[in-house]
């Protein structure tokens, strides 16, 4: 089953990138991840591994991902390793405004389960396809947020640096 959405974010591509290479940020705004921890030394970058959990109906599938691409403010997706066969892509595109176009790709499947897999995919098929949505709308209320929270900050900067 292949998903794909996008949402527009306020915000420039590197600050939506620096939010998406931050490996703790995931169970903020993921819908449905009930885990997403960095497995072995490497944290960010090609060849970086991640153990990750999705819960569908009562279950928590998943498994070992590997990052397959990771192209700063553009691109980053990876692939599974073990466990669910699935693939995701982030896709960041700066708009003419300079506000970025975040689009989420995400496939997976039953490798080998035959009809019983192919049921099992359209069954999950609303609940991950509900999953993205949110996932993309809380990123981009989290990003927005920390938009928000970094320009009072300099505000706040700028007053104090003005009165000394």
């Amino acid at each position: 089953m292949r998903l794909k959405e996008s949402v527009v974010i306020s915000a420039p591509p590197k600050l939506v990138w620096d939010y998406l290479a931050e490996p703790s940020n995931y169970l903020h705004f993921m819908s449905g991840v009930t885990r997403w921890e960095v497995v072995g030394e490497q944290r960010t970058d090609i060849g970086t591994r991640y153990r990750m959990l999705l819960r569908i109906g009562s279950a928590d599938v998943g498994g070992l991902i590997e990052i397959v691409e990771w192209n700063p403010e553009r691109d980053m997706a990876w692939s599974s390793v073990t466990g669910v066969d699935q693939r995701g892509r982030w896709r960041l595109r700066e708009t003419d405004d300079g506000r970025t176009r975040v689009e989420f790709r995400f496939a997976y499947g039953v490798a080998g389960a035959g009809l019983p897999g192919m049921i099992a995919e359209r069954v999950a098929a609303p609940t991950v396809s509900s999953h993205v949505r949110r996932s993309l709308h809380q990123l981009k209320r989290q990003v927005e947020h920390e938009k928000l929270r970094a320009e009072a900050a300099r505000r706040k900067r700028e007053r104090e640096e003005a009165r000394a």
